[in-house]
């Protein structure tokens, strides 16, 4: 449901559901047909979409948008395997700021990329949109502050919640280089 309702203008083939769900294919054949059925989405073509006219899409988008999408441990036990991370920050679609330039921010030592994005993906499926993230090794990052690079900047000047920080880049680090 939280699919349909973050891409309102999208249809999806139900491959592609199978895919960013991560369930089965009887599975997204059952719940499509059951959502159709009481009017949550409709059929498109080959694909599927949200029924815009659904009677009670107010209320679905408070109830499974509103909420704590996904919750801080479950991100941090998403992302736990992905190398030494120092600070992670969530942001735009995690705190309801569509301003935001990333979702999620990455700063570590050995970063596993495929790791990275296999987490992203998982993270991806239990939310039901696409995410951005940006991943900077700690010696990158702290170059890109010390020079006020406009992606930084804007990540951190804009609305976030820091989920995992270390000592080594703490918030007063990091505020004598902004």
């Amino acid at each position: 449901m939280r699919l349909f309702l973050f891409n309102r203008n999208k249809t999806f083939l139900s491959k592609e559901v199978v895919k960013r769900s991560r369930v089965t294919q009887a599975t997204v054949q059952r719940e499509l047909r059951l959502l159709a059925a009481v009017g949550f989405v409709k059929k498109r073509g080959q694909g599927w979409s949200f029924n815009p006219f659904f009677k009670y899409g107010a209320e679905f988008e408070d109830l499974l948008l509103g909420a704590d999408i996904v919750s801080r441990d479950a991100i941090l036990e998403n992302f736990k395997k992905v190398g030494r991370i120092k600070l992670l920050i969530i942001s735009g679609i995690f705190i309801k700021s569509h301003d935001s330039r990333a979702d999620i921010l990455i700063v570590g030592d050995r970063l596993k990329r495929g790791k990275i994005e296999e987490s992203v993906r998982k993270t991806e499926a239990e939310l039901g949109g696409e995410l951005t993230y940006v991943v900077f090794d700690t010696k990158e990052f702290l170059y890109r502050l010390d020079m006020y690079d406009k992606l930084v900047r804007d990540i951190l000047d804009y609305p976030h919640e820091v989920v995992l920080q270390s000592r080594e880049l703490s918030p007063t680090l990091i505020a004598k280089r902004l």
